[in-house]
C-alpha cells in the first residue's frame, strides 16, 4: 500500500509501497471522480505536476485534514495506484475494502454539497440535508465498500466544512442507501445475507460495467482476477460461484 505524505517544503510525495505490519497509521479519501482529465494520476505525482488539476483540491483537503488529526499519511485512489501495472491494479482493487477497513480516518469529500450555515439548534431539516440526499456520492458503486468498510468516517461538503460522521448522520444514511444500521455499526456482513447485501448495490452505477461487480468483492469478502471487457454477466456468475464456494452450497444469487 503506497501512501502520501507532505515533505518539508509542503510538496507531496509517495512512500514506498508498503505491506502488512509495516503500514503505518493513516488516514484515506472517499469522493467521486471526475473526467480523467481533471484527477490527479500517480505519474502526476511522480512527476510533480497536477496541481492546476481540479482534483488536485481534494487532495489537499485529504492531507491538511489528516494533519488537523495528527495523521502523517493518507491515500487518494486517483494518485496513490499506478494504474498502468496490471498486477498492481488487481491488487488494489482485490484490497480496497480493507484498505478502507484499516484506516484510522475517512474523509468523504462531497463535492456537491454546498453549506449555508450550519445551524443544528433546531429540529427541522437541516440547510444542507436536501442537497445531502441527492449527492452522487450514493449513487456510486466504489462508495458502497467506502461507507460499509471504514470504522471512523466523517462527511465534508464542497467547502471543506464537516456535516457529520457516520453515527450522527445514521439516520440519513439509512433512508438513502436503504443500508440496515447494523451494517454501519462494524455487525459483521455475513449476517446479511447474500440477497440483501446485493440489494445494496441495486441503484448505483460505476463507469465500467463489470466495475459493479468488482466492487461488491470485498461486500462478501471473496478475491476474484479482474478481466475488463468480460462484461457485468460474465463477472456476475464468477461471483456467484466465488459466492457458493465460500458459503458451502448456499443458494445462488439471482
Amino acid at each position: 500500500m503506497r501512501l502520501l505524505q507532505y515533505n518539508n517544503d509542503g510538496g507531496l510525495s509517495l512512500t514506498k509501497d508498503f505491506a502488512g505490519d509495516e503500514i503505518p497509521e493513516y488516514a484515506i479519501l472517499s469522493h467521486t471522480w471526475g473526467a480523467d482529465t481533471e484527477e490527479v494520476t500517480y505519474k502526476d505525482v511522480i512527476d510533480g505536476t497536477g496541481k492546476n488539476k481540479i482534483g488536485f483540491k481534494k487532495i489537499q483537503f485529504c492531507g491538511e485534514q489528516a494533519r488537523r488529526d495528527g495523521l502523517q499519511y493518507f491515500w487518494v485512489d486517483t494518485c496513490c495506484i499506478d494504474k498502468s501495472n496490471n498486477i498492481e491494479l488487481q491488487r488494489s482493487i482485490n484490497s480496497m475494502f480493507r484498505w478502507y477497513r484499516d484506516s484510522a480516518k475517512c474523509y468523504v469529500f462531497l463535492e456537491d454539497v454546498p453549506t449555508a450555515n450550519i445551524d443544528t439548534t433546531d429540529h427541522g431539516p437541516l440547510p444542507w440535508e436536501s442537497a445531502f440526499r441527492r449527492s452522487r456520492w450514493f449513487t456510486r458503486g466504489w462508495t458502497l465498500q467506502e461507507l460499509i468498510a471504514p470504522k471512523y468516517i466523517e462527511f465534508f461538503s464542497k467547502h471543506q466544512e464537516l456535516l457529520g460522521d457516520k453515527k450522527s448522520l445514521e439516520r440519513y444514511i439509512c433512508e438513502i442507501t436503504k443500508i440496515p444500521s447494523q451494517a454501519l455499526r462494524e455487525s459483521p456482513l455475513d449476517t446479511f445475507n447474500v440477497a440483501e447485501r446485493m440489494s445494496w448495490i441495486a441503484t448505483r452505477k460505476t463507469t465500467y460495467e463489470e466495475d459493479i461487480v468488482y466492487s461488491l468483492l470485498g461486500i462478501f469478502d471473496v478475491y476474484l482476477p479482474l478481466i475488463y471487457g468480460e462484461g457485468r454477466d460474465n463477472a456476475k456468475e464468477r461471483l456467484r460461484e466465488a459466492i457458493n464456494r465460500k458459503e458451502k452450497g448456499t443458494l445462488a444469487i439471482c
